[in-house]
C-alpha cells in the first residue's frame, strides 16, 4: 500500500520527484533503498533494501511508526509524505539498520551506519538502543539516545532531546528507560538509569535526573511533578 501512494504522490508532482532523483522501487526494501541512496550514499541505500528484505520485523515496526507520526503530526499528504519528508522517521529507519546489524553481531557496519546517518540527519542514536515500535521523533535533530537506552512503543519525542548518561551513573546499563506512550518536549534531558512512566510527559527543557511515575507530568530545570499526565497520543483502541 505504502509503495503505491508513493508512486501516486510522486506522479502528481514531477517536480518534488526530480528534486528526490529515487531510483526504481518496487517494493518496501527497494523503496527505503532507493530513497536512502538519495539522502546518504548508494552504499547505504543497498545495505538498507538488503537489511529490510531479510527481517520482515523491522518492516512492520517502520510500517507503524510512519502511520504513527501522519496521525499525531497530522501530515499532509499522508503516510506517503511522512516516509519521503519526515527526518525523524528517515533517522529511526537508518536506526532499525543499525540495531539489526548489532544485533548480528555486524558491529563495526552498525556503527558506520550510525555515523553516516548521523551526519545527513543530525542524530546521535547508538545501534545497541532498543526503539519500540509507533515511535515519533519530530523533527529529529538534535536526538541523541545512548547505547543501554530503552523506548517502548508509541513513544514521542521532540528535538534536541537527550537520552543520556551521568558521571555518576557510568555503569553497564546507564541510560534511561522510556516505557509505552510517553512524551518527551523539546530540549528534554533526561539522564542516568531512570524510568520514565508509561504515558508520562516531560516539558521541554525539563532536567530528568529521576524516576519519573506513570502517567504524570515533570517540569523545569529540576523536573518536578505538576499533576496527572495531560497529553497522549495513543488511539483509544489501543489502550495502554
Amino acid at each position: 500500500m505504502l509503495v503505491n501512494d508513493v508512486k501516486a504522490l510522486l506522479a502528481d508532482n514531477s517536480q518534488a520527484a526530480d528534486l528526490l532523483g529515487l531510483g526504481p522501487f518496487d517494493d518496501f526494501p527497494n523503496l527505503v533503498g532507493a530513497l536512502f541512496s538519495t539522502l546518504c550514499t548508494n552504499a547505504v541505500g543497498r545495505i538498507f533494501a538488503q537489511t529490510y528484505r531479510e527481517t520482515p520485523a523491522i518492516v512492520a515496526d517502520t510500517e507503524r511508526d510512519i502511520v504513527e507520526t501522519a496521525r499525531r503530526n497530522f501530515e499532509p499528504g499522508g503516510s506517503a509524505a511522512v516516509f519521503l519528508f519526515s527526518r525523524g522517521v528517515h533517522a529511526t529507519i537508518a536506526h532499525r539498520v543499525a540495531h539489526r546489524l548489532w544485533q548480528k553481531g555486524d558491529t563495526t557496519v552498525a556503527m558506520a551506519v550510525k555515523a553516516a546517518s548521523g551526519r545527513a540527519f543530525a542524530t546521535d542514536i547508538h545501534p545497541a538502543a532498543q526503539i519500540g515500535a509507533g515511535f515519533w521523533l519530530d523533527h529529529g535533530l538534535g536526538f541523541v539516545a545512548g547505547e543501554t537506552t530503552v523506548i517502548g512503543k508509541d513513544v514521542s519525542i521532540w528535538h534536541n532531546v537527550t537520552l543520556g548518561s551521568t558521571f555518576n551513573n557510568s555503569g553497564a546499563d546507564r541510560h534511561p528507560k522510556i516505557k509505552d506512550g510517553a512524551i518527551i518536549g523539546a530540549g528534554a534531558l533526561v539522564l542516568g538509569n531512570v524510568t520514565i512512566g508509561a504515558g508520562a510527559n516531560i516539558g521541554a527543557g525539563a532536567i530528568v535526573l529521576e524516576d519519573v511515575p506513570d502517567g504524570r507530568v515533570v517540569v523545569g530545570t529540576k523536573a518536578r511533578d505538576v499533576g496527572p499526565a495531560r497529553v497522549s497520543f495513543l488511539d483509544k483502541e489501543q489502550g495502554t
